[in-house]
């Protein structure tokens, strides 16, 4: 671990030094960059009040300061990207997923274990849950497994969601075979305001969370608690003879599948002089759930329990010249113990890692903008059992450097961004190269291109960790995706539609295979090619009226060559999965419905296995009144058909379900 000690050390050498150094430099504020997102939900001119149920777009008549977007914001890092921002506030008063919000957005799959608080995964374009970045506030979230438990991360700490689709390794790095998820976390303003939200309905499921932020110090700051529990004692239809078709289901009742989590945000932002400004983050959570296993095997007493804490300090500015900065030092430690059943560990796992990172940008002659990342770090994980080959707690030195050219051309009309990032991830070394093409045409289309290559280097897990009868494989090679994708884009001030087409061939793909004499180890086995049709859009006919749409076609096919694979759908990737929501209503009577629906697919690699497709329809009614205080008092029925469907391998997932929630705010000075 000598390495991931040396990180840290970086990491408090910058959070000690970088606010000071900093402020002694001349520069011009930094103005608010617009988002460059093609397909973004994010509509209105300026933020929601935290609770409001529906957002009336204004015209903004007076400047108001806001926080700039940061560099690493994904409408920036990739101008020309597939990109959709999901805001939470645009999902009103309904009970509210991190998970579930995500996969709304096109080439989106959401993979699911059932109820509150459990493991929640997406597959983003045909990848694996694994190939697919999530980051807290550029934080990554992938554990030493590579896959990021979405549910671990509850929905009040976010202000909006960044989904970038298509290979992102150029300017995010290793993992993003798929895309790449940003969690932007709520940010403090410079008014007063207090605001919070409880709800509670369907098996004793109770979520709420407080927030108060306003101006500190010279500064402004924003400190959020939240918290759930449920019991997911949620009814199910079983099969007590799957091998005989046409017997008859019973209902049962799902058992140790509670769960129980809270946890804390603190952000404070500050303005430094001349043009320079500090943002300073630290989250921390905690949660217990019980794995409850398949409907067919099911578990008594396995349970898993587990901590996150982390920290990041980012100072953004202009140096003399022109050249916008954006430095950054983080930290983050997670912890998972399991217990029971067969995956029990003497000891709990521990993943951590943190790193420094700088990136500038300056725009040259007028004509093209050069962007430069340098970034360096560690991570480690601690495990009951490893492979001799890790020589003890493995433990990485990972360092990369990126490089991007946005040619601005024909009057900014043609935006050409050739990038290249290099990376060390321990012993891999990794080279992601992407070129994207924006392309302005006449009566509002946009024309977007993009092609390149992205890895994911193996994971801990994969390489060193032992796992129960999951054995490790030191001899593993990284995945790697050659991605292509392009699409018009139609914007008015009331619509927004995109459609598009993508292509992904995806190689080395790890799996675990049977090992003798009965456990599984991971190995490199074939590639596979995904392509497909990504459709979404926006209407906003009137202030009281709007509706969003999206939906995704993907083909999948199995490219190793065995005749039981070959040419095969790639098991968890359903060929056609819609999500639609309409709005309607004044602030005192806001009503809503909501439409996820996706076709069947295939769960095992020979297609013997698959899943019967499903269709969710939510509902619910807000009503919200007073402005100072705000009060909002919401309902919300959750699949209001009663469908019920599993996922997964005999996962069962929740029918009905029914939540009141109550929200109120108060801010110290007038709305806008």
């Amino acid at each position: 671990m000598r390495r991931l000690h040396l990180a840290g050390r970086l990491l408090c050498l910058a959070l000690s030094t970088s606010g000071s150094a900093l402020a002694q430099q001349a520069a011009e504020p930094p103005q608010e960059t617009p988002a460059q997102d093609t397909g973004a939900k994010d509509t209105g001119t300026q933020d929601a009040p935290e609770g409001e149920p529906f957002r009336v777009p204004t015209v903004e008549v007076e400047e108001k300061a806001v926080a700039p977007e940061p560099p690493d914001s994904a409408s920036r890092r990739d101008p020309s990207g597939a990109l959709t921002v999901i805001r939470v506030d645009e999902f009103g008063g309904a009970a509210r997923d991190t998970a579930a919000m995500l996969s709304t957005a096109p080439g989106v799959t959401l993979q699911d274990v059932g109820g509150y608080g459990q493991s929640k995964s997406l597959v983003v374009r045909g990848a694996s849950s694994n190939g697919t970045l999530v980051l807290l506030d550029g934080i990554p979230l992938n554990g030493a497994g590579g896959i990021a438990d979405l549910s671990r991360v509850p929905a009040a700490m976010a202000e909006r969601f960044e989904v970038l689709r298509g290979g992102a390794g150029a300017r995010y790095g290793s993992g993003g075979l798929g895309g790449a998820i940003n969690i932007i976390t709520r940010r403090p303003g410079p008014d007063a305001r207090v605001a919070g939200e409880l709800s509670y309905g369907s098996w004793d499921t109770a979520l709420g969370w407080l927030s108060a932020s306003g101006p500190l110090a010279g500064g402004e700051a924003l400190v959020l608690v939240h918290g759930g529990t449920s019991s997911g004692r949620f009814p199910y239809l079983f099969d007590p003879s799957p091998t005989l078709p046409g017997d008859a289901l019973i209902e049962q009742k799902r058992t140790n599948n509670d769960a129980r989590g809270a946890g804390g945000l603190l952000r404070l932002r500050r303005e430094l002089g001349r043009g320079f400004s500090a943002d300073l983050l630290g989250e921390l959570s905690f949660d217990e759930r019980g794995l409850a296993g398949t409907a067919q095997n099911p578990s008594e007493d396995a349970r898993q329990s587990g901590g996150r804490g982390s920290a990041s300090l980012r100072v953004m500015g202009t140096l003399p010249g022109g050249v916008r900065m954006n430095a950054r030092a983080y930290f983050r430690r997670d912890e998972v113990a399991l217990s029971g059943g067969p995956w029990s560990q003497s000891e709990p796992q521990v993943q951590q890692l943190g790193g420094v990172e700088l990136e500038g940008q300056v725009l040259l002659g007028g004509w093209h903008a050069l962007s430069a990342l340098v970034s360096v770090g560690g991570e480690g994980v601690t495990a009951a059992e490893t492979a001799e080959a890790s020589e003890g707690d493995p433990a990485w030195l990972r360092a990369s450097v990126m490089l991007m050219d946005e040619l601005l051309l024909w009057d900014e009309r043609l935006i050409v961004a050739p990038s290249l990032r290099v990376e060390q991830a321990g012993p891999y070394t990794l080279l992601s190269p992407k070129v994207g093409v924006t392309l302005e045409l006449p009566s509002d289309f946009e024309l977007r291109a993009n092609a390149g290559r992205a890895h994911r280097a193996p994971s801990f897990l994969e390489l060193y960790v032992r796992q129960g009868t999951l054995l490790p494989n030191p001899d593993l090679r990284p995945e790697s995706a050659l991605y292509a994708d392009a699409a018009v884009v139609h914007r008015t001030e009331e619509s927004l539609a995109s459609v598009g087409g993508f292509v992904s061939l995806y190689e080395d793909l790890i799996s675990y295979e049977a090992y003798p004499p009965g456990a599984a180890k991971p190995y490199n086995f074939a590639n596979a090619r995904v392509l497909g049709l990504e459709a979404e859009g926006e209407w906003r006919p009137h202030p009281l009226i709007s509706g969003t749409f999206s939906y995704t076609l993907t083909v999948s096919s199995d490219l190793q060559r065995d005749g039981r694979f070959y040419l095969r759908e790639l098991p968890y990737r359903p060929r056609h999965k819609l999500a639609a929501r309409v709005m309607g209503g004044p602030r005192w009577l806001t009503g809503r419905m909501e439409v996820v629906a996706q076709s069947a697919h295939a769960l095992t690699r020979d297609g013997s296995m698959s899943l019967p497709g499903r269709a969710f329809v939510h509902a619910g009614l807000s009503s919200t009144l007073g402005s100072r205080p705000e009060f909002t008092v919401s309902c919300e029925v959750k699949n209001l058909f009663d469908a019920r469907a599993e996922d997964f391998v005999g996962y069962p997932l929740p029918g009905r379900a029914v939540y009141l929630s109550v929200s109120g705010a108060f801010s110290g000075t007038d709305s806008p």
